[in-house]
């Protein structure tokens, strides 16, 4: 079985005068201060599911397999 395709990296904040200024990293409106980076509940809840879905995804190497692990036994 193909393992699932890698989904686009999330989108980086900008570091132009804007990110200074507090913008949504998803939608780019000013931020909200309750929701913070977020502009709103919406826009922290879609960032909450990728987060969940494995939406974002961190680089590195699959697990080893702890069936290959030793054991204290015998």
């Amino acid at each position: 079985m193909a393992p699932p395709p890698t989904p686009a990296p999330p989108s980086q904040p900008s570091t132009d005068a804007s990110s200074a200024a507090g913008r949504c990293p998803l939608c780019d409106k000013p931020t909200d201060p309750g929701y913070r980076p977020f502009c709103s509940k919406r826009c922290a809840d879609v960032d909450l599911h990728r987060w969940l879905g494995e939406g974002y995804v961190l680089p590195g190497t699959a697990p080893a397999d702890p069936d290959a692990w030793p054991t204290d036994e015998g």
